[in-house]
């Protein structure tokens, strides 16, 4: 079995959500490789609407898969700017590639200090290593 990826530019929560900054207060939002790994095969992704505002760790979504099916958190607070409309069609992108084209929502932060109380990638390695 392959190493799980944490890719070292990416901020994690404890509910495996990884935060990718893309510019000034955007942000992306997706699910994390142990995450898929751990749900197998993802058969579907229910995502909000633009424009949605979520707080910190509310739900904004589920991930439907095999398994199980999981709600989805916003790590940070904001509003959603754009949805990955390609995972409609082909939610197991999320298994193929979750860091790149399975990403999930694009959120324009409320407040860029909630960036603060989310895991570095070291941490959350030795979340995932437990």
């Amino acid at each position: 079995m392959a190493e799980t990826q944490v890719p070292d530019n990416l901020l994690y929560t404890e509910e495996h959500e990884y935060v990718q900054k893309v510019a000034g207060d955007e942000i992306i939002v997706g699910i994390t490789d142990y995450a898929q790994g751990e749900l197998s095969d993802v058969v579907f992704v229910e995502l909000p609407e633009v424009g949605s505002t979520f707080a910190k760790m509310e739900p904004f979504g589920t991930i439907e898969a095999v398994k199980a099916v999981s709600e989805l958190y916003t790590p940070v607070g904001g509003e959603v700017l754009a949805v990955n409309e390609v995972l409609a069609d082909d939610p197991a992108l999320v298994n193929r590639d979750p860091y790149g084209d399975g990403w999930m929502v694009r959120l324009r932060l409320n407040d860029t200090t909630e960036l603060q109380g989310l895991l570095s990638p070291d941490k959350y390695k030795a979340l995932i290593s437990d």
